[in-house]
């Protein structure tokens, strides 16, 4: 999409770029490898992309929702083959997952945030979309990574397993 429009945009000297990423872009989750990639690589690429079409008065932003309330879990893949070692932990998981999907924020203020985004006269590179991804936001940029990670793990229900490795 961004290669069928970019040239129209270059021409009139003027265009923005909304991609819709995720708060797991920049905060993973456990169990959301292949998901929390694809959207950490949309964050890289809107930002480089927002550097190389800024001189042509193009500005490209990314929205980060948190939890929204939609059948993501339904449509969501799981691995092949997933190893039994994983089963138990990996279920508690997707269970919080699907529980934190289900109280998630109305999914309309992401399409607000998308607003937002395209009418800024001096648009941001990154929107977070709901109250959790204001605040996850903030925490990453502002909390110790080890209290990050164990947020995460509380979140998840992972802070009871014990770990091999400790950092």
């Amino acid at each position: 999409m961004t290669q069928a429009v970019l040239p129209f945009m270059r021409e009139q000297k003027y265009g923005r770029i909304v991609n819709i990423g995720s708060v797991l872009g920049f905060l993973p989750a456990p169990y959301q490898g292949i998901y929390a990639a694809s959207k950490h690589a949309l964050e890289g690429y809107s930002e480089s992309l927002d550097h190389e079409v800024r001189q042509f008065g193009i500005r490209v932003s990314v929205i980060e929702p948190g939890f929204m309330r939609t059948n993501i879990s339904q449509n969501g893949r799981l691995a092949g083959q997933s190893l039994a070692a994983y089963a138990s932990q990996r279920n508690g998981v997707l269970d919080v997952l699907r529980e934190n999907i289900a109280k998630g924020e109305d999914p309309a203020r992401v399409a607000s945030v998308v607003l937002e985004a395209l009418a800024s006269r001096s648009p941001k590179l990154r929107y977070p979309a709901g109250q959790q991804a204001k605040l996850l936001s903030f925490l990453k940029r502002l909390a110790p990574r080890k209290l990050m990670d164990r947020g995460v793990r509380k979140q998840f229900g992972l802070l009871g397993e014990s770990a091999a490795i400790r950092t």
